[in-house]
């Protein structure tokens, strides 16, 4: 049996109206009753400096690394901005990287979902993230792959997935991701 596990949601757009917001709640619904997923805010860091890191941190850095540490998984939902992560996405990951050998995002199983509305589900940025988790020493579940494409028209206007297929599909890959986290997590 499979226990209890919590896993941070890490959305990189900041947008009111996000498609990658809908769809890490879309995925929240579809997750198995062990698998809880809990969105961590990111619009209030303060950009990463180290000089600040040294005597005392922001507030914001403090709570959202306090709050990372809890997690026993990571799940990265982002959109694609210039065939890269949003700044504040990126920014997150290094605030939640520092200090330097001290940081609350490492060594915890990780997964990675593009969302796009257009064609390519955002194939660029999941490689760019891909490639700063590697670095973290986060392991990422490798399949399925998770890029959705044509997301302007996924969801209706209660957040509702109204795509059969893609529904289907974000189910099998967050019950796969359930299976990762378990696996690695025990």
């Amino acid at each position: 049996m499979p226990q209890d596990r919590k896993v941070a949601v890490f959305v990189g757009s900041l947008r009111k109206a996000s498609l990658s917001r809908k769809t890490a709640l879309a995925l929240a619904k579809l997750a198995p009753a062990h698998l809880t997923l809990d969105i961590v805010e990111i619009g209030d860091l303060p950009l990463y400096n180290e000089d600040r890191d040294k005597d005392a941190p922001p507030a914001q850095w403090t709570r959202f690394r306090d709050q990372v540490r809890t997690a026993d998984a990571f799940l990265f939902v982002t959109p694609e901005y210039n065939r890269s992560v949003p700044g504040a996405l990126k920014n997150a990951i290094d605030v939640g990287s520092r200090p330097y050998g001290k940081g609350a995002l490492t060594k915890k199983p990780g997964g990675v979902v593009s969302v796009s509305p257009g064609a390519l589900g955002g194939f660029g940025a999941h490689h760019h993230l891909r490639q700063s988790l590697v670095f973290l020493d986060i392991p990422v579940m490798q399949q399925p792959e998770a890029y959705v494409s044509g997301a302007g028209d996924l969801f209706d206007e209660t957040g509702e997935i109204q795509k059969e297929g893609t529904r289907d599909f974000l189910r099998t890959f967050i019950h796969a991701y359930a299976d990762w986290v378990e696996k690695l997590a025990a």
